[in-house]
């Protein structure tokens, strides 16, 4: 019984005293990593990374809607978002027995 008292007791200290070790530390590198962050070069180059990626991005869309599985995708969901709201519109509202509606 003793035994598990010293170590439930030790780990208590251990605890309360990493905790607050761990919080400053914790505190000390979030501080350093806004630094870092708002720094005009790194924010320069985070907004230079931001313009390719989006013109990748741009340029693969167009290439994939000039080629042909791009106009197959292209009509394959026209016809489908069409034929859905058709069902939609036709269909019937049924509840079950609870009042639900599905």
């Amino acid at each position: 019984m003793r035994g598990k008292l010293m170590f439930i007791t030790g780990l208590a200290a251990g605890f309360v005293l990493g905790s607050r070790a761990g919080r400053e530390k914790y505190e000390e590198i979030a501080a350093n990593a806004k630094k870092v962050w708002e720094h005009p070069t790194v924010q320069e180059a985070a907004g230079v990374a931001q313009a390719q990626a989006n013109k990748l991005y741009t340029e693969g869309k167009d290439k994939l809607n000039q080629s042909k599985l791009g106009e197959k995708l292209h009509s394959a969901s026209t016809s489908s978002s069409s034929s859905s709201s058709d069902d939609l519109s036709t269909s019937s509202v049924s509840a079950n027995s609870t009042g639900t509606t599905y």
